[in-house]
């Protein structure tokens, strides 16, 4: 079979044709998941070079789904790449992640030795004594990393289970206090209204 016929089989209408599209969509909708992060986290280099590639890819693929009106797998494959890629995206964000998260962590159970470990960990830490309904509690801000996210609540699971916490993404961090990593430089120690320290080389 030559390539004139093969372009003109079943096969590549009904198979090639739709699978091509599906993976298009799929390149194309995780690069917009992956460009809507970019821009949520202030990234205005990244997001516009991203989204440059992801309308070419998304351009080609609807050139080849008008050039196929008649054919209903390439809507099925339209529909199926859109739902992968953004599932895709979401898994690549996730194994990227970037930008600072804050953790707050409310307990009635005495967090000294909770503090004393995250701060021996480089992890920048504010606490305070605050009161709910039921009595007096800690309250404890952390800011980290977001690929540091499950080591910092895998801590507080382990020193307090039943502590009370949640994480936010945080847009922007001026300064702070972050475990040091290779190629990183440290931050000064102040982020926001709270002041941090570093524990004493």
């Amino acid at each position: 079979m030559n390539v004139e016929s093969f372009l003109s089989s079943e096969i590549f209408k009904w198979i090639v044709i739709p699978l091509l599209i599906f993976m298009a969509r799929i390149l194309d909708v995780s690069l917009g998941t992956v460009r809507i992060i970019f821009v949520s986290r202030g990234l205005k280099y990244l997001a516009p070079l991203v989204g440059f590639f992801e309308v070419i890819i998304w351009l080609l693929a609807i050139r080849v789904i008008i050039q196929n009106l008649n054919n209903v797998a390439c809507y099925i494959a339209y529909g199926a790449g859109f739902a992968m890629g953004t599932f895709i995206g979401l898994q690549i964000e996730k194994k990227i992640a970037i930008g600072n998260s804050i953790i707050r962590v409310i307990t009635k159970k005495d967090a000294t030795e909770l503090i004393e470990h995250l701060r021996e960990k480089d992890y920048g830490i504010t606490s305070i004594d605050a009161q709910d309904l039921r009595g007096k509690v800690h309250v404890i801000y952390i800011i980290i990393r977001r690929h540091d996210i499950e080591n910092v609540a895998g801590i507080i699971r382990e020193f307090n289970p039943q502590a009370f916490y949640t994480i936010e993404d945080i847009r922007l961090v001026s300064r702070g206090i972050f475990p040091l990593r290779k190629s990183r430089l440290p931050h000064l120690p102040v982020i926001g209204p709270f002041m941090f320290w570093r524990k004493g080389k």
